[in-house]
């Protein structure tokens, strides 16, 4: 797999890898559990000729740092996106985000949405509906320390293939890619970290505010993601006003794979359509 070379950056002290390519309005695309960056691969391929797409690794993730003593919480991330767009001198961006990507995502649009232009959020984590099996039995210390301490390729499949529609995709050059964080001691402890930091008091205490937002807002589910619940994008189509929503019937969880090209039309079209409503009002 042809992946979209690393960049660095230190945002608020932590050293964070990010992907970028592209040129037009400025996109930062977030990543959620159990993968990194490189998930965006497909769709920044399609849409690299009008956006600048930037795709980082969350704290604990990927290539960035893994400090053992840091906030990975979603909070903590949001923080860390907002000093990265600083460290890149991006004042706002349309934000692209997927699973516990997308609860960074709610908290970034709620505290800080004048660094945003846009919200779109695909297969999100919301509410009190996660974190979901088998998230919740390895936040167990015992468990948590076991799992790491066994943690294998195999198992690792076992999550990839329930979290796709179309089984054949998960071939053996898919299963490297989001194997390589987790071949070092130091990737298998940032991926245990953040699952210790889950926690959904942080997304339901914002419910109110979600009710607030007034950023255009496109919603994406993919109707066969068998981890998260599709009460998600029900309610966050009911809370946010005036939110845009799209079922794919043939999108498991990483619907990035899954349907890479009507994951890049459907962001391209809404995004395109807002960097023309905003020309023309100039």
């Amino acid at each position: 797999m042809d992946l979209t070379p690393y960049r660095f950056a230190h945002a608020a002290g932590r050293r964070l890898a990010y992907r970028r390519r592209g040129d037009g309005a400025p996109v930062l695309m977030l990543h959620g559990v159990a993968s990194y960056s490189f998930l965006w691969d497909p769709i920044i391929d399609r849409m690299r000729d009008r956006f600048d797409l930037i795709a980082p690794d969350l704290l604990g993730c990927g290539a960035s740092e893994k400090p053992e003593h840091a906030d990975h919480s979603i909070r903590g991330q949001a923080l860390l996106m907002v000093a990265l767009l600083d460290a890149l001198e991006i004042d706002s961006v349309h934000l692209v985000a997927h699973d516990v990507g997308g609860g960074v995502a709610q908290i970034l649009a709620v505290d800080h949405p004048q660094r945003l232009r846009s919200l779109t959020l695909i297969n999100p984590v919301g509410y009190d509906y996660w974190p979901v099996q088998p998230i919740t039995t390895m936040r167990a210390p015992v468990i948590r320390h076991l799992a790491q301490a066994v943690m294998n390729r195999s198992m690792l499949r076992l999550v990839i293939r329930h979290a796709l529609y179309h089984k054949e995709l998960l071939t053996a050059e898919l299963l490297d890619a989001f194997w390589a964080p987790f071949a070092s001691e130091e990737g298998r402890r940032g991926f245990f970290q953040l699952i210790r930091a889950i926690n959904n008091r942080l997304l339901t205490e914002i419910q109110p505010q979600l009710q607030r937002i007034t950023l255009p807002t496109l919603l994406v589910r993919g109707a066969a993601d068998a981890y998260l619940s599709a009460h998600i994008i029900s309610d966050l189509a009911r809370d946010i006003p005036h939110a845009q929503t799209h079922t794919l019937p043939q999108g498991g969880h990483f619907i990035q794979i899954d349907l890479p090209n009507q994951i890049s039309t459907l962001a391209a079209e809404f995004l395109s359509q807002l960097e023309l409503s905003s020309k023309n009002m100039e």
